[in-house]
This record gives C-alpha cells, sequence and structure tokens, in this order.
C-alpha cells in the first residue's frame, strides 16, 4: 500500500428535509387542523479512527464528498427518515483542518473516535408547530436547513514510539529494516526514502515498541527545501527521537544541524527524550570513533552497524528506558 500523509477533500452535508404543511383531511373530521410532520435531518460527514489504516491515500480518490439529505415530514405529524451519514476511515494521528481558515477542526487519535467534519442542515418544522388560538390551521411549515459545505485539509501524523531524525543515507532505513520485518527501499543516494516506514522493534522477552523511519532532513528544511518540510510534522507524534549520523561524516557537526531544523520548526520538539546513534561503525577500523563524542546535552551516543549487529543490543535497551521515563512523565 502507497502511503499519503496529505489530503484535500471537498465535503457537502445532506440538506434537512422540509417540514410539512399538511392539513387533516378525514370523512368525519372536517376541520382536523394541521398534522404536517418535520423533515429528518442531513446526513453529516464523520471521519472515524482505524487503527489498521496507515495511510489517507484513498481520500486523495474521493476527493468530492456529499452526504444524502434527509425526506421531507409527511401527514399525521410523521418526521422525515434523516439523511444517512457518510463515515470516513482514517489512520490514528489525522488531523483535519478548515482549508479557507486553517481552522483546526479536531484530530483522531484513538480506534473508533469520532470527528463531525461537516455538520447535516436541522430538517424543517411542520406546521403542526404554529398552530395558535388566532391561526388554527397555519398552512406553512419551516425549509430544511442546508448541510454544512467546507473544503477539509487532512495531515497524519504518524504515531510511533521512536522515530528516526537524520540526514539522507545515515543508515535509518537500514537500522529499522535490521531491527524489524521492515522492508524500506533501501539504496546509496539522497532521499532514497520517500515516505515515512513503520516497524515493531520486538525483544525475546515479549517487550516491543514501534519505530518509524522519517524521511531524510536537509539543512533549511524548515524554509520548504528538499523534502524534510513535509515530514516534520511526523515527529511531532513520537514519544523518544534517536537521531541518526553516519561515522563517516562530521558527528557534532551533522548532530547540531538536526537539532537547529528541529528547533526552527517546533522548538517544544527539543523537550522530548532524545538518544544519537553513530552508525555505519563497520566502516571505521576497529569499529572505533575518532575521538570522544561530548555534548552539552548530555544525550547518549551509542555507536552502531546495522550491518554486523554491533552496538544494537545496547541501542534498544537505552531506547526501552527512554520510552519509560518519558511514559512516566507523561502520567
Amino acid at each position: 500500500m502507497r502511503f499519503a500523509d496529505y489530503a484535500k477533500i471537498y465535503l457537502t452535508a445532506g440538506k434537512g428535509g422540509d417540514g410539512s404543511a399538511h392539513l387533516r383531511r378525514e370523512k368525519y373530521v372536517p376541520k382536523g387542523g394541521p398534522d404536517g410532520g418535520d423533515g429528518g435531518k442531513g446526513g453529516s460527514i464523520i471521519l472515524k479512527g482505524n487503527a489498521q489504516l496507515n495511510t489517507i491515500l484513498d481520500l486523495r480518490y474521493k476527493k468530492y464528498i456529499k452526504a444524502k439529505a434527509g425526506e421531507h415530514g409527511g401527514s399525521s405529524r410523521s418526521t422525515g427518515k434523516d439523511g444517512e451519514s457518510i463515515i470516513l476511515n482514517v489512520p490514528l494521528g489525522t488531523v483535519a483542518f478548515d482549508a479557507d481558515t486553517r481552522e483546526r477542526l479536531g484530530e483522531i487519535t484513538e480506534s473508533e473516535e469520532e470527528l463531525v467534519v461537516a455538520k447535516g442542515g436541522k430538517g424543517g418544522l411542520g406546521n403542526w408547530h404554529f398552530k395558535s388560538a388566532v391561526n388554527q390551521t397555519p398552512q406553512y411549515a419551516q425549509q430544511g436547513q442546508p448541510g454544512e459545505q467546507r473544503v477539509v485539509e487532512l495531515e497524519l501524523k504518524l504515531i510511533a514510539d521512536v522515530g528516526l531524525v537524520g540526514f539522507p543515507n545515515s543508515g535509518k532505513s537500514t537500522l529499522l529494516s535490521a531491527l524489524s520485518h521492515a522492508k524500506p527501499k533501501i539504496a546509496d543516494y539522497p532521499f532514497t526514502t520517500l515516505e515515512p516506514n513503520l516497524g515493531v522493534i520486538k525483544f525475546s522477552d515479549y517487550r516491543s515498541f514501534v519505530m518509524a523511519d522519517i524521511p531524510g532532513i536537509i539543512e533549511e528544511a524548515h524554509q520548504g527545501k528538499g523534502l524534510g518540510i513535509q515530514f516534520l510534522r511526523h515527529i511531532e507524534r513520537n514519544s523518544v527521537l534517536l537521531f541518526m549520523v553516519s561515522s563517516q561524516s562530521d558527528i557534532e557537526y551533522e548532530y547540531k544541524a538536526l537539532i537547529t531544523e528541529l528547533k526552527a520548526y517546533r522548538k517544544d520538539l527539543l523537550d522530548k527524550p532524545r538518544v544519537l546513534a553513530v552508525t555505519k561503525m563497520d566502516l571505521k577500523q576497529s569499529f572505533k570513533l575518532d575521538k570522544k563524542i561530548h555534548f552539552d546535552d548530555e544525550i547518549p551516543v551509542i555507536p552502531i552497524s546495522s550491518a554486523t549487529g554491533y552496538g544494537i543490543d545496547e541501542l534498544k535497551e537505552v531506547l526501552w528506558e527512554k520510552l519509560q521515563h518519558a511514559k512516566h512523565s507523561d502520567s
């Protein structure tokens, strides 16, 4: 299944049914009075959380969505049938915005959670509601109200325990592949990963956590350069950030450059627990770093090699500890 994390949809909720202006007419009741029923409510358009989904690709092919109108009221005060609402299943982490105002309509974070993004119109009142001492036989009724019309933008922010943050070709996809059964595209050129990938990392004692491989960030990505800007939002949902820098690069410079990009995009992302993995250690003689790495923020630095498995178990345990600490801090 192809991944998609953005969709723009055009919604029209159902119009409410008109109220009836019917007058009761029976053989032995010549002046029965008004008995017109109310119109039914128009159908709404609703987002619903589905934990089995991880893309909103389908909604790119359903751009124009219209719910059914409510039925008109009938005689004997019978209310018209409500219009059927439309349920759009979306993955957890979907955020809805009004495309014109950028008003945040809400987000879906739990399975079966629902969010009304276009509300159906109210049905009109039948004429019996308008009977009074001075007007015993009102011959008018209310019309149903139109349903909401709006253009909605949907953004998917992946929900994962650990998010991989690094420049292109820092070894993120290789690590995810080595740790889980995920099969991200891997090659030695920039932007191999064009879409986020999820993998479940399992321990022998049945512990597990979810890791997200996020496409590589480049410098000035927060200004719209490269591909990074359209994926930075996925980092917001991760509990722990795993920074990854190749041992073949200037480790301190690249780490600080990544910090700069995150800070420029959203400063509070730096409040998340962080771990630094120095990758591709199999390319270093004796698996040794040239110098001791030290940062002011005291981030754990774990040298690893996804190709040989070097340091992988230590990295998993450090990430697990960071996750447990993060969960206790939130509770």
